[in-house]
């Protein structure tokens, strides 16, 4: 089976929080000691983070599920209960993460370190002593824990090459990689002996290495996804260089020339701006060409003629690229935007308020409480949910839902 993998989809599930305490302080010669319940702790967020460590995405295709830890719940004495620590899922550079239903591309993990908050804890209940007020002295009720968010994601690997070898099946791409670096790729006299990307570092004498990205051969009708051709483009998407191989063998399908034109029209097709990257051509398996009208830097592979050269001259090309390229800052961190209060209409016609801390507010409550009722309301109003139905031009009686909780909406 495959070691490699470059497309999977994984269920994150944040921890849930735990749930406050509602506790009095009940102690000797203490007469009404008042609420001394604790808060629950915090869960777990799920964060996905960049590893030049990680190779594919393998260890995600058996096993899709990934789960944070809960908090604990809190108890009386004011004890509160333990925040879980955060869950860092290393990813390959280059992982590009989009919504598992919509597609909707959510984040691009790039360089090592990159770092992005998948989903977001479930936040710890607070104890009935938060509610204790001048007016409230006795608070009976404490907030639930909040439930981690859960979801889908689709996870696909775009390699990180800075030469990504292109060309048609049995051109010659895996036994150059193979005499240029360590990789060990699959070799073979047949068409589609690769069926995965490979890697290589390539290490000349006197100057820096680069990486070379052994591509499987394209065919014509690889932009429309003929001969898994999707799957094997878009690993030159974040190449900076294409060494485009023509290969001169008598048995080839089509003329050095032709394999040129069908090569850059299934580049085109899959993502125009990719005709405009720095590129290198050189005609492979010079050693038993018949045809010698193709006047380019050639090479054998088999022989080893002619690849010193074309290292040299794709070095000089590396070198160029990566001088013309502003670096990068060291981290980047996605986070999810925060929101204004949202209010629309279901489809079953009631109004629904639609904002993280406000349903967290109604649904973390016991709303068979009249103390914690009263709160909620309060708490509505000052975080300016009134406003918000009002101004969406909400009418009297009709039917509002927040979380858990609905109720016929009155003007005061």
């Amino acid at each position: 089976m495959s070691q490699f993998v470059d497309e999977c989809g994984i269920n994150l599930t944040a921890g849930d929080g735990g749930a406050g305490s509602v506790s009095f302080r009940r102690e000797a010669h203490v007469p009404k000691g008042g609420p001394d319940g604790g808060d629950g702790g915090d869960g777990g967020n799920i964060w996905l983070e960049a590893d030049h460590n990680v190779a594919s995405l393998l260890s995600f295709r058996d096993h899709p599920h990934r789960k944070a830890e809960n908090g604990t719940h809190g108890s009386g004495g004011k004890r509160h209960g333990k925040s879980s620590e955060d869950l860092v899922i290393r990813v390959p550079e280059g992982t590009t993460v989009y919504d598992f239903y919509t597609d909707e591309p959510l984040a691009d993990l790039v360089s090592t370190g990159d770092k992005w908050l998948a989903v977001r804890a479930g936040r710890g209940g607070r104890g009935n002593a938060k509610f204790l007020t001048n007016r409230r002295r006795a608070p009976s009720f404490a907030e639930q824990g909040e439930h981690g968010e859960e979801r889908w994601l689709r996870l696909e690997l775009k390699l990180l090459a800075d030469v990504a070898l292109v060309g048609f099946p049995n051109a010659g791409k895996s036994t150059l990689i193979s005499r240029i670096s360590a990789a060990k790729p699959r070799i073979a006299d047949y068409p589609f002996t690769t069926l995965e990307p490979n890697l290589g570092v390539v290490r000349p004498t006197g100057r820096s290495d680069f990486i070379v990205a052994d591509i499987p051969g394209l065919i014509e009708g690889a932009s429309a996804g003929k001969g898994l051709g999707h799957q094997f483009l878009r690993h030159i998407e974040r190449a900076r260089i294409l060494l485009i191989m023509l290969d001169l063998a008598p048995t080839a399908e089509h003329t050095p020339k032709e394999q040129l034109r069908i090569l850059e029209q299934e580049i085109g097709n899959y993502r125009e701006e990719l005709l405009a990257r720095p590129r290198v051509i050189v005609g492979s398996r010079s050693d038993v060409a018949e045809d010698k009208n193709f006047d380019g830097t050639q090479l054998s592979s088999f022989t080893g003629e002619g690849i010193e050269n074309v290292v040299h001259q794709i070095g000089d090309l590396v070198d160029e690229v990566r001088n013309a390229v502003p670096e990068k800052p060291s981290r980047i961190v996605h986070r999810p935007e925060p929101e204004d209060i949202k209010i629309q209409r279901s489809e079953d016609g009631i109004w629904e308020v639609i904002d993280r801390d406000v349903i967290r507010t109604v649904n973390l409550n016991d709303l068979t409480n009249l103390d914690a009722l009263d709160y909620i309301h309060g708490r509505l109003k000052s975080m300016g949910v009134d406003r918000a139905l009002k101004r969406v031009g909400v009418k009297e009686s009709e039917t509002v839902r927040i979380g858990r909780l609905e109720f016929s909406y009155e003007s005061e």
